[in-house]
């Protein structure tokens, strides 16, 4: 079994910095201290913008070719360090095995597109002469870095929503800071060894874990051009306020609701993964399905379903590959949900399984006749705790679906295109996922949310066109 070093460094300039062991990271499943990694002062977060100012013109000249060899380095060496990646995500995460090496699967994914991504900085020759003032006029636009970018990643992905910021980065020839979720750093300094056995310039990357207080450089200072964050909309709204002229995009929170029509023939299949998209890694994905619309034709069946699924879910020990329910990040935010759950309860709802908790272990929960006003159908649980409703019309579940202040994505399940059409030309979020769950992505797809669920897109793709800015070129052609 891999084992963790008994302290890592942070990342600085390129270069690792053992300055201090004043981060502990710790198991969340046995609340044990598992590592130490040093943490960063406003004085090495001052040093690390530097050094991305002074890459800055190195990186943008790199070419695609060696922006590409960077990239497919990075994905040789997650492959080989692959069971390392996963064991540090049970560790720091407490995310059960399974889930954990999904997410350095799609860690791979993601740096593998990137590379691809890389050759493809495309741009466009455009025809300028409109009218008769613009005869002899041609023009073409390009695409060129943006320069220093700063990060926030969260922890519930530290590998792979970090790489949503870092791989887009390398393939578009930025610089950047990051500043990883302190409760989960690992992910993200083990990223940091790959990236310096790389020929970046110095100053190309920065991964600095550092305190709250000391992380305002990240959002202030003028030099950094793009701010990216994820993580929730309280903090992110929040520093969209204080981050000045920089360009933002903010990855935040959702509710997300699946929607199951009464012509929905496999029932069990939807049971499946609507389970999978309410309970994956303790229901801490902002995509996770949290509201479960269900036709009143099906809905005592579907329900009997659910709840039959739901109790044979096995909660424990993330390394135990029979785990589906490990611990929530900590055992505070397992009290918070708990807390809105008996709330919830309180006001009428009535709890259909689970409902128990143990220090940070909560059981997967099922609810119904939830008050709507409740905090458990207008707030992001982000906990393994889910709500069902019943509606009688499509034009009343798409309504459900969009009375919500989040809209990330939608899940539906139909066999009728012509609702299908409805729910994308009429429900107010990000995506919409057609027979399947809201928390289905796949790493090349343009993902981000509407109202406070965010600003921008992922995927890398449309990172890397947040990277950048368009750079015009005219040309005259004299008469004669």
């Amino acid at each position: 079994m891999p084992e963790l070093k008994a302290r890592y460094p942070y990342y600085l300039n390129n270069e690792a910095v053992f300055a201090n062991e004043d981060l502990e990271v710790t198991d969340k499943y046995t609340g044990e201290v598992a590592t130490r990694v040093a943490l960063a002062d406003a004085k090495a977060i001052d040093a690390g913008i530097a050094g991305a100012v002074e890459a800055a013109e190195a990186m943008a000249k790199m070419p695609a070719f060696e922006k590409k060899k960077i990239l497919k380095h990075c994905v040789a060496r997650f492959r080989e360090r692959f069971d390392e990646l996963a064991y540090s995500l049970c560790v720091e995460a407490g995310k059960p095995i399974n889930d954990a090496e999904g997410e350095v699967t799609r860690l791979i994914d993601t740096f593998e597109i990137a590379s691809e991504e890389a050759t493809r900085m495309h741009g466009e020759l455009q025809a300028l002469d409109i009218s008769p003032r613009a005869k002899g006029y041609r023009g073409m636009w390009k695409r060129v870095p943006i320069g220093p970018c700063s990060f926030i990643s969260p922890f519930n992905f530290p590998l792979n929503l970090a790489a949503h910021k870092v791989a887009p980065a390398l393939a578009v020839g930025c610089p950047f800071v990051m500043k990883p979720a302190s409760r989960t750093p690992l992910g993200a300094i083990i990223m940091g060894e790959v990236l310096a056995e790389t020929d970046l310039p110095k100053g190309a990357f920065s991964i600095l874990p550092c305190s709250r207080d000391g992380a305002d450089l990240f959002t202030v200072d003028e030099r950094l051009k793009l701010l990216s964050f994820t993580g929730s909309p309280g903090v992110g709204w929040d520093l969209k306020a204080k981050c000045g002229k920089k360009k933002i995009v903010l990855e935040l929170g959702g509710n997300a609701a699946v929607v199951v029509d009464s012509d929905t023939r496999d029932l069990d299949d939807a049971v499946g993964r609507i389970i999978f998209g309410a309970f994956y890694q303790s229901g801490q994905s902002c995509i996770g399905v949290q509201r479960i619309l269900i036709h009143a034709d099906i809905y005592d069946a579907m329900k009997a379903k659910l709840v039959a699924k739901t109790k044979t879910l096995v909660s424990g020990s993330p390394h135990d590959r029979k785990t589906f329910i490990g611990p929530m990040i900590s055992e505070g935010e397992a009290k918070r949900l708990h807390g809105w759950i008996l709330a919830a309860e309180k006001a009428g709802g009535t709890i259909l399984c689970g409902g128990q908790r143990e220090g940070a272990m909560l059981e997967a929960t099922l609810m119904e006749n939830v008050p709507l006003d409740q905090a458990l159908c207008t707030e992001e649980a982000f906990g393994p705790a889910a709500v069902l409703q019943k509606f009688t019309s499509w034009d009343e579940a798409i309504r459900m679906v969009n009375d919500s202040k989040f809209g990330l994505q939608a899940g539906i399940f139909t066999r009728d295109f012509y609702k299908v059409q409805q729910a994308w030309d009429e429900m107010d979020v990000g995506g919409v996922v057609v027979g399947d769950v809201p928390s289905y992505r796949v790493d090349n797809m343009p993902y981000g949310g509407v109202k406070d669920s965010g600003l921008g897109r992922e995927g890398i793709r449309f990172a890397m066109e947040d990277m950048t800015e368009i750079r015009n070129l005219v040309i005259r052609t004299p008469p004669g």
